[in-house]
C-alpha cells in the first residue's frame, strides 16, 4: 500500500541512478519528473559492471533478460611488463571478485538505453535542461530550471554524478565531500591495432597504467591511461588541450602500445579526463533534498562498484520513501539500510588500486609475483562486499 500516493519528485540526472530511481518511484505511485542537462540520452561509453545485490535489483525491475543479451562476456585480462612481455592472464572475476555466470558487464550506453526504456512511457523527462536554483521552504522545494521554468516539488533527488550540481546547491561546494585517491585518468576510444576481442591488456610501470579493453570483436577499443599524481591538476579540469598535454608528458618515453595510445588520445573526439576520487558525506539528505548514486557515495572506478551502488541505492531510496509517510523518516531508513553496504564497497578501491595501478617498483614486483601464482586472485574481498546487502522487500511492490 502506498502511504502517500502521487507525491511529486524531481530527479536530476538520466545516467544510471536517475532512471533506476524514477522507475521504482513511479512503480510505488509517485509522480516523477526526470531532468537531464544533455540534449539526449548519452550513448557510448566503456563497459560497466552489475554485480552481487545489484543483479537482484535489475531482476526485480524485469530488465535482466535484456541485460543478459547485452552482456559482453570478456574472457581474460592480460598483464604485460614495461617492454610488453607477458606477465600473466586471469579471468576477469579473479580481478574484480565477481561471480562468473551471475554478474553482468554491459556497455554504459546500452545499460542507459535499457533503463530509460523501462520509464519512457511513465515519467516526464526533460532533456537539455537542469536545475539552476533550489529553495526548500518546508512545504516543498521550489526549483528554477536553467530553461527558465519554475516548479515546486515535494522532493528533489540528485542523481547527477560525482560532480553533482544538486549536491552543490543543497549541501555546499564539492571540496567538502571529495576524497582524491592520488590518481588521474584519461579514457577514449582508438583503432584496435592489436586485434583484441573479448579481452583486455594492462601495462604497468610504477605509478602509471595503460589499458586496452576490447569487450567485443570490433575495430575500436577502449583505451585508458591513468597515473599517480599527489595533487589534482586543477588547471586542466576545464581545458581539454591541457589534459592532453599533461597525459602526453606523463607517458612520454615509454614503450609497448603507449606511444600509439598517446597519439590516438590527441586525435580522439571522445576523451574523458578526471581524477580518481570518492564522495564521502556525513548525511545524504537535507530537508526535502537527497542524493543517490555517485552524487552521494561515489566509490571510484578502482572499486568497480559505481553502477551497482547506484542501482541498489535507487531501489532502497524509493522503497523507503514508499513505506514512510514522512520524507525525513524515509531518508533516515535509506541511510541506515544502505550506508554499511556503500562503505564496504568504497573500501574496495584501496584493494583495486593496488592491483590495477601499483605505486612503487616494490608494489609492482609484489603484484606480478602474485599474478603468477596458479590460483591468483587480486580482489579477495570483492564478492563479499558486492553481496553484503540482503535486498529488502517493500510491501510487495518490487517483485515482478
Amino acid at each position: 500500500m502506498n502511504i502517500t500516493p502521487r507525491r511529486t519528485v524531481l530527479v536530476s540526472g538520466a545516467s544510471i541512478a536517475g532512471p533506476a530511481l524514477a522507475y521504482w518511484l513511479r512503480r510505488h505511485g509517485f509522480a516523477v519528473t526526470l531532468v537531464e542537462k544533455a540534449a539526449a540520452l548519452r550513448g557510448g561509453g566503456y563497459p560497466i559492471d552489475i554485480r552481487g545485490t545489484a543483479v537482484e535489483v535489475v531482476r526485480r525491475m524485469g530488465v535482466l533478460p535484456q541485460l543478459r543479451d547485452a552482456h559482453v562476456g570478456v574472457r581474460r585480462i592480460s598483464f604485460v611488463d614495461e617492454q610488453g612481455e607477458p606477465v600473466a592472464a586471469l579471468r576477469p572475476e579473479a580481478i574484480s571478485g565477481g561471480e562468473e555466470g551471475h554478474d553482468l558487464e554491459i556497455p554504459r550506453g546500452e545499460l542507459a538505453e535499457i533503463l530509460y526504456g523501462a520509464i519512457r512511457d511513465d515519467v516526464d523527462v526533460l532533456f537539455n535542461d537542469s536545475i539552476a536554483t533550489l529553495h526548500d521552504h518546508g512545504g516543498g522545494v521550489e526549483v528554477t530550471f536553467r530553461g527558465g521554468a519554475r516548479r515546486t516539488f515535494d522532493l528533489v533527488i540528485g542523481a547527477d554524478g560525482i560532480h553533482s550540481r544538486t549536491r552543490s546547491l543543497a549541501f555546499g561546494p564539492e571540496e567538502g565531500y571529495h576524497r582524491y585517491l592520488d590518481h588521474c585518468f584519461a579514457g577514449f576510444t582508438m583503432p584496435n591495432h592489436l586485434g583484441l576481442a573479448h579481452e583486455g591488456r594492462t601495462w604497468n610501470v610504477p605509478g602509471r597504467t595503460a589499458v586496452l579493453y576490447a569487450p567485443r570483436d570490433d575495430d575500436r577499443v577502449h583505451a585508458f591511461l591513468s597515473f599517480l599524481r599527489p595533487e589534482p591538476p586543477f588547471g586542466a579540469f576545464r581545458d581539454p588541450a591541457a589534459q592532453r598535454d599533461l597525459v602526453a608528458e606523463v607517458f612520454s618515453g615509454y614503450g609497448w602500445e603507449v606511444p600509439r595510445m598517446v597519439a590516438a588520445m590527441h586525435d580522439s573526439d571522445d576523451l574523458f579526463f578526471d581524477v580518481v576520487s570518492q564522495i564521502h558525506m556525513p548525511r545524504w539528505s537535507t530537508g526535502r533534498v537527497a542524493l543517490v548514486g555517485d552524487a552521494a557515495y561515489a566509490p571510484s572506478f578502482f572499486s568497480g562498484q559505481g553502477s551497482s551502488l547506484a542501482l541498489v541505492g535507487a531501489y532502497v531510496l524509493a522503497g523507503e520513501l514508499a513505506t514512510h509517510a514522512h520524507h525525513g523518516d524515509a531518508f533516515e531508513g535509506y541511510e541506515r539500510t544502505l550506508r554499511p553496504f556503500a562503505e564496504k564497497n568504497q573500501a574496495l578501491a584501496g584493494e583495486g588500486s593496488a592491483g590495477i595501478s601499483p605505486r612503487t617498483a616494490e608494489d609492482l614486483a609484489r603484484r606480478d609475483k602474485a599474478l603468477r601464482e596458479p590460483s591468483a586472485v587480486l580482489s579477495s574481498g570483492g564478492r563479499e562486499a558486492h553481496s553484503a546487502l540482503a535486498l529488502p522487500g517493500y510491501d510487495g511492490h518490487d517483485a515482478p
